[in-house]
Order: C-alpha cells, then sequence, then structure tokens
C-alpha cells in the first residue's frame, strides 16, 4: 500500500502541481475568512477544551482587533528558535512494540470496524447548531454521546492527506482523533489508569458517505523504564496523516514536539480492560481494538519560550510538500501567533519525514507572526494561510492572511463576522474533493473549499 502511494505520486507530481496553481491562483484572489473582530474567545490556554464533549461553554473574554499583514520573520534568532530535532524510536522500544504482535495495516483495522457514525438527519438539533452558519457544510456527521463522553475531539486528517488521490490503497479515509485530560500533579512516569491523559484516534471508512463506519486506535509511547507501554498524553490539537506516516502533536509538559506512527505498523490490542499498558502476554488499549507505537519523534530544540506546534496541517500548494503548523497564543495576552512551514522529506526511504540535515536538524522553510491569537485551527495553500479562531459561545470565525493583509468573510443578510463553527480545532484538505474537513464538538463536517474562497469577495482587506 505504501508503496503504491509513492508510485502514484511519481506518476501524478507533475500534472497535480500544476493544477494546484491554477487553484491557488483563484485561491490567493478570494477573500475567505471569518472576521475575529466579532468572534469572543475563552480564557485560559485552550480553554475551549477545557470541557469535554458536548460540555457547556466557556465564559467569553475579549474580541480580536484587525490582525493586518502577516510579518515575516527572518532573523536567525527568530527562526533558530523554530528548529526540531529529529529522534528514532530506541532499540528497546522497537523490541517493544513487536512484542505486542504482528503489524497490521489500514485495511485490516477498517474491516474491523465495529461503530457508526450517525449522518445529518440524525443528529440532534444541538449538534446541527454546532456547524457552520456560512459556509454551509455539504457533509456532517455525528459521533453518539456514549462513545465519546468524557473525551474532547482533536485534529482530524483524511487519506486526501496521505496520497494524493485521495484513497489509501482502494479506501477513502477519516481520521479523527479524541483525549482525555490527565489530572492535575499527577505524575506520568507512573503510567496512565483509568484512561486519564490517553489519545485515540478514529479510523473511518468513508468509502460510503452513507454510512461512515469507525474503530478505535490508542496512540501510545514507551514508558520511561521502556518496560511497558502509556497512553500518549496529549489533546492531538494537531494530527497530519502524509505517506505512511501520521504525525500527532505531543502534550504541553512534554518536551517532544511531535511523535511519529507507522499507519504500517498498527498492533492488535486482544486484552479488553481499561489500562494502558502490557497486561501479561496481551496488549491492553482501554477498550480500543488496535494500538499504535511511535517510530519517530521531533523534540524542540530552540531553548526556553521555543513556539510549540499546536495547530499542523498538509500544504501540497509547495515544492516539496510541507507541513504548515501554528502555535496556540491566549487571545486575553499580548503575544502574537507564529506560523510556520517544515518541508517533507524527498528521499523515498524517508518516506512521510520531515527533511532533515546531516545532524537529524529540521529546519523552517518560511515564518511568520500574525496579530490573530487564540488560534485553533490552520491551513495553508500558497502564499495564504487560514486561521480558525472559536468563540467562548456561539459561532467563531476564520480569517485569510497573507503578506498584504488580513480579510474576513461575511455571512448572513446582516453580514455578520460571527459564520464558523464554533469550537472548531481542526483544518484539512481534502485536495481531489475540494473538500475542508473539521469538526465542532460531536459533530463531523465538510465544507468546500471553493465556498471559503467565495466568501466575502466585496471585503477590502483589513490593513
Amino acid at each position: 500500500m505504501k508503496q503504491r502511494g509513492r508510485h502514484r505520486r511519481r506518476r501524478r507530481g507533475r500534472a497535480l502541481r500544476g493544477a494546484l496553481a491554477g487553484a491557488a491562483l483563484a485561491l490567493t484572489a478570494a477573500a475567505t475568512m471569518i472576521s475575529a473582530s466579532q468572534a469572543t474567545v475563552a480564557e485560559g490556554p485552550r480553554a475551549s477544551r477545557a470541557a469535554t464533549a458536548g460540555g457547556p461553554a466557556p465564559s467569553p473574554t475579549r474580541t480580536t482587533d484587525a490582525p493586518g499583514a502577516l510579518k515575516p520573520l527572518t532573523s536567525a534568532a527568530e527562526t533558530g528558535k523554530l528548529r526540531l530535532t529529529e529522534r528514532p524510536v530506541t532499540a528497546r522500544s522497537e523490541r517493544l512494540a513487536s512484542a505486542l504482535g504482528r503489524a497490521v495495516g489500514v485495511g485490516a483495522v477498517l474491516a474491523d470496524a465495529d461503530r457508526t457514525l450517525r449522518d445529518r438527519a440524525r443528529c440532534t438539533s444541538r449538534e446541527r447548531a454546532a456547524l457552520p452558519v456560512s459556509p454551509a457544510a455539504t457533509r456532517a456527521y455525528c459521533w453518539d454521546d456514549a462513545d465519546t463522553a468524557g473525551w474532547r475531539p482533536g485534529a482530524v486528517t483524511t487519506s486526501g492527506d496521505a496520497d494524493d488521490d485521495g484513497h489509501w490503497g482502494d479506501h477513502r479515509v477519516i481520521l479523527s482523533a479524541w483525549s482525555r485530560q490527565a489530572p492535575e500533579g499527577r505524575d506520568p512516569a507512573r503510567g496512565t489508569s483509568a484512561g486519564d491523559g490517553l489519545a485515540r484516534v478514529a479510523f473511518v471508512d468513508a468509502d460510503d458517505p452513507e454510512r461512515l463506519a469507525y474503530t478505535w486506535v490508542l496512540l501510545a509511547a514507551p514508558a520511561p523504564d521502556g518496560r511497558d507501554l502509556r497512553g500518549l498524553e496529549s489533546s492531538v490539537s494537531g494530527m497530519v496523516w502524509y505517506q505512511d506516516k501520521l504525525l500527532v502533536t505531543a502534550g504541553r509538559a512534554d518536551r517532544t514536539a511531535l511523535y511519529v506512527y507507522d499507519v504500517d505498523r498498527i498492533r492488535r490490542a486482544t486484552d479488553g480492560s481499561d489500562a494502558a499498558g502490557l497486561l501479561g502476554d496481551d496488549p491492553s488499549a482501554y477498550g480500543c481494538r488496535y494500538v499504535l507505537t511511535p517510530v519517530a519523534s521531533y523534540r524542540l530544540s530552540g531553548g526556553d519560550g521555543a513556539p510549540r506546534p499546536d495547530s499542523v496541517s498538509l500544504d501540497r500548494s509547495t515544492a516539496p510538500d510541507s507541513l504548515a503548523l501554528g502555535d496556540w497564543v491566549p487571545s486575553d495576552g499580548d503575544g502574537r501567533t507564529r506560523l510556520w512551514r517544515y518541508p517533507f522529506s524527498g528521499d523515498p526511504a524517508r518516506a512521510g519525514l520531515l527533511d532533515t540535515d546531516a545532524a537529524g536538524h529540521v529546519t523552517a522553510g518560511e515564518a511568520y507572526e500574525s496579530g490573530v491569537t487564540g488560534v485553533q485551527g490552520v491551513f495553508a495553500h500558497r502564499a495564504a494561510w487560514y486561521l480558525g479562531r472559536p468563540a467562548g459561545d456561539g459561532h467563531g470565525a476564520l480569517w485569510r492572511q497573507d503578506t498584504d493583509g488580513a480579510r474576513p468573510a461575511r455571512c448572513g443578510t446582516d453580514r455578520t463576522h460571527r459564520c464558523w463553527s464554533g469550537p472548531a480545532a481542526s483544518l484539512s484538505h481534502w485536495t481531489t474533493t475540494g473538500e475542508v474537513w473539521s469538526q465542532s464538538s460531536r459533530t463531523l463536517f465538510a465544507v468546500p473549499l471553493a465556498s471559503l474562497t467565495g466568501t466575502g469577495d466585496e471585503a477590502a482587506p483589513a490593513r
């Protein structure tokens, strides 16, 4: 499956980039973003995630003024803070993963799907209210309360990111991340118990748009002593599936910035108990049917104060393809959001990994500062960056920014700026379908990219 994707990319790469270049002209010319100037934002770090899915909305604080243009970061002092260092897993960790049993791929996981999402008609009125006002979602599905109670939605990525034809093997696939928060003060070295701090991903079979079926895969990492597994402690605010690798954001207490998983090396969890660890000879995954253990990681190497990746997405409009990232800056502070890109490696032996130098360092290809704060979702296409900004209550906002200015989109007869889904936290562009996927509370949805780029054309850029 992995080789199939690589060969297809070689054959179609030139043609695809030509098509994307044409599409990018329309994208860059269009005003697309929903103004955050009327969107209130929750107080505190990632406050919209402080309540579990379906929980009460946090209290709003202040509004955001027009953010102006992106400011390029060019000094070595600024860009040096963005440097990462690649770290392969240890031989001991490899042996631990191998002990879990035979590895399987995405197709085997999808064949074992044991749950389904509800279609829009069966979503509740509260769930439908979380959808964007404009542009309208063309597809929407809802997660069941019983399956997501106590869990918070995180990032979304698709087989449209993984391969340039939008399929992985013969399947269309959506990955949806969810997490639980570890209690304050708990020692991570003691492992994960009762689901605290766990991160899991729903592998969704999207071949039939009338029936999306899925099963859960636990994201794990070796315990500090290497003798057991622990659940990855992360909100998975960012996640990108590229080629055969799945890159996910680490927790804020972790010196690691990104963990890397191999989707061809998923392990079956045969123990049904609710503990993330090895019980005897049987891997347990808190009720999940499968486990993923990391094959590599990227550590922050910029010292104290280095931006931590929080929102990530794939950008196929660059050459080579790149990972677009943004950090999280509180909306009630004086900081500015950093946005930057890392190029992916073009070496077939390093499929899905970032480009590194001989020392294993990853250097940002370009970097900017944005006046939009409280960002929870980043999507980049050529010169334009699209920044989602949730609201403490009601609908949020989406901005389009470049180095010439910032432009909000508007919706409704009163031309309001608050059009985007309030708690939406991720943006993923499925190139072959022209859809942008996200999820908000218990609702998974897609909007046409063309409807984003066509909204608010008449609005002048805010300088």
